[in-house]
């Protein structure tokens, strides 16, 4: 999609917060990062669908070594608010056991997703779990497991844009928009 200073989805105003030149600076830094932690192991890149999809993409494409990726895909929210309920309709594949993972999302919020996904993929066993994530709210994280790779803090604004929707719409842009009310 075009970049647009200001969007509309389901009746609300989004304005630009994050252009796609800021994106891709942060997914080549994330990449040497994570290419330098992890090339030579034998690595499962595990994004988290649907939000991911954009990212995960770009960052996989920057890394420096090669890789299984096996998307899994859990949800908890509804609209713009998080229901603090885990849902799995695509969980992590046996082929993690023994295997270093590494899951990709798009944003870490509460931390309630995530350390439900990482609960349950403890019990395949893997060899180490590195997470990264696009967009992290240190204002709003209630766990204490480690986010191992942060392209950027925010504070507690909801965002669309990058893979990142509101009730399924906005996903598509390249660019990062941030409610404007």
């Amino acid at each position: 999609m075009d970049t647009q200073d200001f969007i509309e989805l389901n009746g609300r105003r989004f304005r630009r917060y994050i252009d796609a030149e800021e994106l891709r600076g942060i997914v080549k830094s994330l990449a040497g990062r994570i290419s330098a932690d992890m090339k030579g192991l034998d690595v499962v890149v595990c994004p988290v669908l649907t939000g991911s999809y954009l990212f995960a993409a770009d960052i996989t494409r920057e890394l420096d070594f090669d890789a299984r990726i096996s998307f899994v895909r859990y949800t908890s929210y509804e609209g713009m608010h998080s229901t603090g309920q885990l849902k799995a309709s695509l969980r992590f594949p046996d082929i993690c056991r023994g295997r270093h993972v590494l899951i990709i999302e798009d944003i870490v919020d509460t931390g309630i997703s995530m350390e439900g996904m990482l609960k349950e993929l403890a019990a395949l066993e893997p060899a180490s779990v590195r997470v990264c994530t696009l967009m992290f709210k240190p204002g709003s994280f209630q766990k204490d497991f480690k986010v191992d790779y942060v392209g950027k803090e925010i504070s507690n604004e909801f965002i669309v844009g990058y893979g990142l929707d509101y009730d399924g719409v906005g996903r598509m842009y390249r660019d990062i928009y941030i409610l404007d009310e």
